[in-house]
């Protein structure tokens, strides 16, 4: 749904994009990461049809984005990291002034509103002043206006920048029901752990170059070369000697405050083997969970730290 090849923008001397490949399927709700200055930004106003490439394209549903502007644009719905609000209208009149603009007849736009209002969880504030709105609700209101004209594909720019954790949920649980809804999401955040819940395919940018893309598992599995379980055991100081004489074991240790054993593990290694072991040497185990890196720890293993 979303592809660009060898994208590269330049400003002056100064490379934003250095021909990256960037490919969203359709009905994928895909995060896009990367320190400031990465140019997560220049890609967005590129894919939004409100910036020219130096070289290479893009496509939005098999369409050049710069060659097809206006057929895009009504693809696309574009929610920047900031947006300007009409602060003396009410939520109501704000989301009529946009379908108006989008060309929607005004026997349509009734329904059409209290549709967004509903979906976006603002109809008890249908009539009030944007003005007297909290952040979180005017994210939400431009979430709305963003949906106005029906769009396949979204682009959101940071849209919960500076919420509270309330707002960002809220905003979490519209972005899952529009994929339910079949719309294929670019969404671009530093909220990692959010990212890591809700997105099922992921984008890493970083010096204007894609780092890495691909499924959760994916990425995960690229950044790891070990991996750690926790288990209760029948006799935790016994299981951690024994564990020691695996080859595939890195390390095992009694964590005496959690009360469990803390084993490292060569990536690959088959945790059922782990089992054999302990049960060979009679000790039961109680419980045992794999414990999966953080999108933080990742995203800080793939990338080098440096800014434009």
């Amino acid at each position: 749904m979303i592809q660009t090849h060898k994208l590269t923008k330049v400003y002056g001397g100064l490379h934003a994009l250095k021909g990256i490949d960037l490919h969203v399927r359709e009905g994928d709700l895909f995060g896009f990461i990367g320190p400031n200055g990465a140019g997560k930004t220049t890609t967005i106003r590129v894919l939004a049809t409100l910036l020219e490439p130096t070289s290479g394209e893009a496509l939005i549903d098999g369409l050049n984005v710069w060659e097809n502007k206006e057929t895009v644009r009504a693809l696309v719905g574009y929610m920047p990291d900031s947006f300007g609000v009409y602060r003396d209208m009410t939520v109501t009149e704000y989301l009529h002034f946009f379908a108006a603009a989008y060309g929607i007849h005004a026997q349509k736009r009734g329904g059409l509103v209290d549709g967004l209002l509903e979906l976006t969880d603002l109809t008890y504030k249908r009539d009030a002043l944007i003005d007297g709105l909290s952040r979180g609700m005017q994210q939400r209101l431009g979430l709305a206006r963003t949906l106005v004209h029906d769009p396949k594909v979204l682009i959101l720019d940071e849209p919960a920048s500076g919420l509270d954790p309330r707002a960002r949920i809220e905003i979490r649980e519209i972005l899952r029901e529009l994929q339910r809804m079949g719309k294929t999401i670019l969404l671009s955040s530093h909220i990692l752990s959010e990212l890591a819940e809700v997105c099922n395919r992921l984008a890493i940018l970083e010096q204007g170059e894609l780092v890495i893309q691909g499924s959760l598992d994916e990425i995960f599995a690229a950044a790891r070369e070990n991996f750690e379980v926790w288990l209760r055991t029948t006799d935790d100081a016994r299981a951690a000697v024994v564990l020691r004489e695996l080859p595939a074991v890195l390390s095992a240790d009694v964590d005496e405050e959690r009360a469990f054993v803390r084993v490292v593990l060569e990536e690959g290694t088959d945790i059922a083997l782990l089992c054999a072991h302990l049960v060979h040497r009679e000790l039961g185990v109680r419980y045992l969970e794999q414990q999966d890196p953080s999108l933080e720890q990742v995203f800080m293993k793939l990338t080098k730290g440096l800014v434009q």
